[in-house]
């Protein structure tokens, strides 16, 4: 009999759509992250743009910012970003400096994405997975377009 490990992407994903509800909750676009590091959550955020009033407090930003402080480094060697939706451009330059080892990611995002602006380059030693559930991710992203129509 196998036991399946407790810290699977999964698990990290459903941590990161917690905090995508929280945003979801105060009328922020819901997407939230978490950043781990020996299987261990050192980050969590989600996104502020609206209650900071800036367009730069997206999710992985504030994760990447919060982790930095963590570990009292700017480079995330050996961590992983679990996030609801694929980074944009703004936050793969992030990633980038980071030189973040993994990021997971749920939904893709088409428009607005890096794998449609950067042709899925982040550092050349960042691994990266698609897709990690991705029907929970963009759910809670199209109930709030849908509720954003009909107000």
């Amino acid at each position: 009999m196998s036991i399946a490990p407790l810290f699977t992407d999964e698990y990290f994903m459903r941590e990161a759509l917690k905090e995508a509800q929280k945003a979801f909750d105060v009328d922020e676009v819901p997407v939230g992250s978490v950043i781990v590091a020996n299987n261990k959550i050192i980050a969590r955020s989600h996104n502020l743009t609206e209650r900071l009033i800036d367009v730069t407090a997206h999710s992985e930003i504030q994760a990447i910012t919060a982790a930095s402080n963590y570990i009292g480094g700017k480079y995330l060697f050996d961590c992983t970003l679990y996030v609801t939706l694929e980074p944009c451009i703004m936050c793969a330059g992030a990633l980038f400096w980071s030189k973040i080892s993994k990021v997971v990611y749920g939904a893709s995002d088409d428009k607005n994405g890096f794998l449609s602006k950067f042709n899925g380059n982040l550092h050349p030693k960042t691994e990266f997975v698609k897709g990690v559930l991705n029907d929970e991710c963009e759910a809670i992203l199209k109930l709030f377009f849908k509720n954003k129509r009909i107000k």
